[in-house]
């Protein structure tokens, strides 16, 4: 690991002197998730107030660009379309998905579903979005027409659901600690991957494609080589089950969060602890920019002066420091 010893110390010290985070106001109630454009100019976050907030980012501020709303239920899940930067689709409980466009700031589609939907990820060749619900019935949609080209109905607990970065195989997290792994778009079983012994929570693909993180309600992320399936190595800085992992543009570094009142920040190659933020309450989705050493994060923080209610912000880390 010696070679890393630069890198890592390097990286240590950019962030001892950029470890300074903003907070901005976007909703009404809890934020469920955050997610930036490809291009990194915009950042969105979906709500337990039925409404997605975008943000544009300029250099070192964010400012609010406009509140979608449209979604009779909670915005659970939101993604943006991986090479097209003006859209975004989003999962609701209000048993539909829609697609977003922010150069017109309207929805452009609804598409109804079956059920209270709960995860949604957009493949990266822009050609499907699929969303998971309550039920653990998977839906597709053909992104282009908006229509349903396959449901596939799980026997067991679904809780995150992706593509790999070629949009060929489709990965789902499940309750028994594996990672099942289908081909696309027949939906073939191609592997189960026994990946914790807790709960698997949430995946997520780094850009280089060299590996795929899972996160599990052991308290443990774990690192996989995407062509062996083989696991590379673990991170173990976290107590409590780990909700939300994202990888940086440059697949160096690993952001994991949790409801402890840390979000670690490992480096991928050695497991290295590069910085950590420290949070007030339990983080449910964080999200690395596609091109800076930013990090956006929401957590379930109160109000300061009404502690029954949500805050409804999000944060963004990385700033430098004054």
């Amino acid at each position: 690991m010696k070679k890393y010893q630069e890198r890592i110390e390097e990286l240590q010290n950019y962030f001892k002197s950029h470890n300074k985070f903003k907070e901005y106001v976007a909703h009404t109630s809890k934020v469920h998730s955050v997610g930036w454009s490809c291009d990194g100019k915009r950042l969105a976050s979906g709500s337990f107030d039925k409404s997605v907030c975008v943000y544009t980012l300029d250099r070192d501020r964010l400012n609010k660009e406009h509140t979608f709303k449209g979604h009779g239920g909670s915005v659970d899940q939101l993604c943006w379309h991986q090479t097209h930067p003006d859209l975004l689709s989003t999962a609701s409980g209000d048993k539909s998905v829609r697609i977003w466009d922010t150069r017109i700031q309207k929805s452009v589609a609804t598409i109804n579903t079956k059920g209270e939907n709960i995860n949604i990820t957009w493949s990266p060749n822009g050609q499907a979005i699929a969303v998971g619900n309550k039920e653990d019935l998977v839906t597709f949609i053909d992104a282009r027409t908006h229509k349903i080209e396959a449901e596939e109905q799980f026997h067991f607990e679904v809780n995150e659901i992706s593509w790999n970065n070629t949009s060929d195989l489709f990965f789902l997290t499940n309750g028994q600690g594996c990672v099942h792994i289908l081909s696309y778009p027949d939906l073939k079983r191609q592997h189960i991957l026994k990946a914790h012994p807790g709960t698997c929570i949430c995946i997520e693909f780094d850009p280089t494609g060299k590996y795929f993180a899972t996160g599990s309600a052991d308290a443990l992320v774990s690192l996989w080589d995407i062509n062996e399936l083989a696991c590379q190595r673990v991170f173990t800085r976290m107590d409590w089950p780990v909700r939300t992992i994202s990888f940086s543009h440059d697949g160096q570094l690993l952001a994991s969060a949790s409801e402890d009142l840390i979000i670690d920040i490992g480096f991928v190659e050695s497991g290295d602890k590069i910085a950590d933020i420290s949070v007030e309450a339990a983080t449910f989705t964080v999200a690395w920019h596609p091109s800076l050493y930013l990090l956006a994060y929401a957590c379930d923080d109160k109000d300061s002066y009404d502690r029954k209610r949500d805050a409804g912000s999000l944060k963004v880390w990385g700033f430098q420091s004054d």
